[in-house]
């Protein structure tokens, strides 16, 4: 039996906020150390920093490989997530209201890319575009990262038709509504959260990849990871520690957009 917050006695609350806090402390302390050493005036990686300064900001944006990776890993994010809500919703309503055999061999094969090894992913995508002569291009990011990303979206969009009571749709259909008209003024707004999340899944899971990105990079065509994977190889300078930040300011900005823009639905509604 769970217990709430005020039926716990007052050690095992402060025993419960403490053992939380430093779980998130732990989590978030990395993050906080990277953000801080971008700031740091030392031409190295040093904690702590033995000053502040906004060159490494200015280098960043001043250097035009930089600027280019990023560019091209907002490109090939925005893509995806393009595609991946233009198939995974489809695809979920056959997954929830299809009734076709082989049905659950089908959701299992689309949320196959969660269970296998991103590197096997990576290796088997490698080998296919290389053979049909498509690495280093534009195509195959977007095709690789879409891959897997796909079941993220799949599984929000899934959940909420699950969740949507399927005879408001079937009213708006007895009302003089087409099937398809119900399900685009009907449906698809009631799913909407579902559909944003999806959506935030993909591009998140795109603007972070690294492993898929670097089988299928180009010296004149990579990703923002893939431009910070072949940094440190070479140099450890704060530059590394700006574009980290940037990558972990981006995902919490959209999270936090998407967070508002759910509370604003969740009141309307």
């Amino acid at each position: 039996m769970l217990l709430s917050p005020n039926a716990m006695g007052p050690r095992l609350r402060a025993g419960l906020f403490l053992t939380t806090g430093a779980i998130a402390a732990f989590l978030l302390l990395p993050i906080v150390f990277i953000v801080l050493l971008s700031f740091g005036s030392s031409q190295w990686l040093v904690f702590p920093p033995p000053g502040w300064t906004l060159k490494w900001y200015e280098q960043f944006f001043s250097n035009p490989d930089w600027m280019q990776a990023a560019y091209t890993s907002l490109k090939v994010a925005l893509l995806t997530t393009v595609c991946a809500l233009a198939l995974g919703l489809p695809c979920a309503f056959a997954l929830v209201r299809g009734r076709f055999p082989g049905r659950e061999l089908l959701y299992a094969l689309f949320t196959l890319p969660m269970i296998v090894p991103l590197v096997i992913i990576a290796v088997a995508v490698y080998a296919l575009f290389l053979k049909l002569g498509y690495t280093g291009t534009l195509l195959a990011f977007v095709i690789s990262h879409v891959i897997v990303a796909l079941p993220f979206t799949i599984i929000s969009i899934i959940n909420s038709l699950k969740l949507f009571d399927h005879s408001i749709e079937d009213a708006a259909v007895i009302c003089g509504a087409s099937r398809v008209q119900a399900i685009v003024k009907v449906t698809f707004p009631a799913i909407r959260p579902g559909m944003m999340a999806g959506a935030l899944f993909a591009f998140l899971v795109s603007w972070d990849e690294v492993v898929l990105s670097v089988m299928m990079a180009s010296p004149n065509l990579q990703t923002l990871p893939v431009k910070m994977w072949t940094t440190l190889r070479q140099d450890l300078t704060p530059v590394i520690a700006v574009a980290s930040t940037l990558l972990i300011g981006l995902s919490l900005l959209i999270m936090i957009v998407a967070a508002v823009i759910r509370r604003r639905s969740e009141h309307r509604a």
